[in-house]
C-alpha cells in the first residue's frame, strides 16, 4: 500500500475538517430545537450556545398536550399522507411502466408532454379558480388530486423500469399466455418494492411538510393539517390566546409561548424521523438505481 504524502495528508485533513464543520452547522439547529423545547425560556432567550437543558421546563409540553387543535392537525396530516401517498403511488407507478415500455405508441411525444409541465403552469390563480370550479376547496381532495403525480418522480420511476425489468422478461411471459395487466402484478410489482419504498418516502414527507396548498385551499380550521397549526403558532398570537387560558402574568405567559414554539417543532417532526430508518436502506439504493443515466 502506498504511503500517503504530506500533501495528501493535508488535503484529507482539511476535507475532514470540513465535513465536520457541516455537519455540525446541520445537526445543532436540530439539536438546539430539542434542548430548547425542554429548557427554562429563560435561559434559552439569553442566547449563547445551548448543550443541554440546564433547568428542566415542561410547561410547554403540558399546554402541547392539552391544546386540541394541534390534535385535530396530527390526525389531519396523517389523513392526508396516507390517502394522499397511496393516490400518488397508484398514479406514478403505473404511468412509469406504461412510459418504459417501447412498444407504448407515442411513448415520447407523451413523456415530452408531461416534462413540458415541470416547466411551466398555469400559475395559482388559475388553480385555484379550476379546484373551485371542480368543487374542491375546503376538502381534502384539494391538496391530493391536483398533485397526484410529480413528473421528477415520474421520470426516476421509469428509468428504475427501464433499468431493472427487461424486455426478454416480458416477452417470455408473453409467450407463457401472460396478459399485461397479470405481468405487471405479478412480476413487475414485486421485482420493485426498493422504487416503491422511494417513492411512497418522497411523496409521504411532500404531503406531511405541506401547508401553502391547505393554506390556500382549506378555510375550515377542523381541516387544517399540523403543518398550517404550526405555522400559526409560530407567527401569530395564537399561543397567547388559545393555549394559555388559565389566569397568569403576561410574563409568564410569554414564556410558555416561548417554549411552546420548540415543542410543537420537535411533536412536528417525530412521525419523520421514526418513520425514516425502516426505510433509509431503500433510499439511497432505489435513488441510485433509478437515477437517469447518460
Amino acid at each position: 500500500m502506498k504511503a500517503l504524502t504530506i500533501n495528501d495528508r493535508l488535503f484529507t485533513i482539511f476535507i475532514y475538517s470540513l465535513m465536520a464543520l457541516i455537519t455540525i452547522s446541520i445537526l445543532y439547529p436540530l439539536y438546539f430545537i430539542v434542548v430548547a423545547s425542554f429548557t427554562d425560556p429563560n435561559i434559552v432567550n439569553k442566547g449563547g450556545i445551548l448543550l443541554y437543558p440546564s433547568k428542566f421546563y415542561f410547561d410547554g409540553y403540558n399546554k402541547i398536550f392539552e391544546y386540541k387543535p394541534l390534535w385535530t392537525g396530527y390526525a389531519n396530516s396523517i389523513l392526508y399522507t396516507v390517502c394522499g401517498t397511496l393516490v400518488n403511488l397508484a398514479v406514478t407507478i403505473p404511468a412509469a411502466y406504461a412510459l418504459s415500455r417501447r412498444d407504448l405508441a407515442g411513448r415520447t411525444p407523451l413523456m415530452m408532454l408531461f416534462v413540458f409541465t415541470m416547466f411551466f403552469s398555469g400559475g395559482l390563480i388559475p388553480n385555484y379558480l379550476l379546484i373551485s370550479k371542480l368543487g374542491l376547496l375546503d376538502s381534502m381532495w384539494a391538496l391530493i388530486l391536483p398533485t397526484a403525480a410529480s413528473v421528477w418522480n415520474l421520470i426516476i420511476t421509469r428509468t428504475f423500469f427501464q433499468s431493472s425489468i427487461p424486455d426478454e422478461m416480458h416477452e417470455a411471459a408473453v409467450v407463457d399466455g401472460c396478459t399485461d395487466f397479470r405481468f405487471f402484478f405479478s412480476m413487475v410489482l414485486p421485482l420493485s418494492k426498493v422504487i416503491i419504498a422511494v417513492m411512497a418516502l418522497f411523496y409521504g414527507i411532500a404531503h406531511w411538510n405541506s401547508f401553502f396548498e391547505p393554506l390556500i385551499y382549506l378555510t375550515s380550521d377542523n381541516k387544517f393539517p399540523l403543518q398550517v397549526i404550526l405555522r400559526n403558532l409560530l407567527i401569530s398570537n395564537e399561543v397567547s390566546n388559545q393555549m394559555v387560558l388559565d389566569p397568569m402574568s403576561m410574563a409568564d405567559r410569554q414564556r410558555i409561548a416561548e417554549q411552546l414554539k420548540y415543542g410543537v417543532i420537535v411533536a412536528s417532526c417525530l412521525p419523520l424521523l421514526i418513520a425514516y430508518p425502516f426505510i433509509q436502506k431503500y433510499f439511497t439504493q432505489g435513488v441510485m438505481i433509478g437515477s437517469i443515466k447518460g
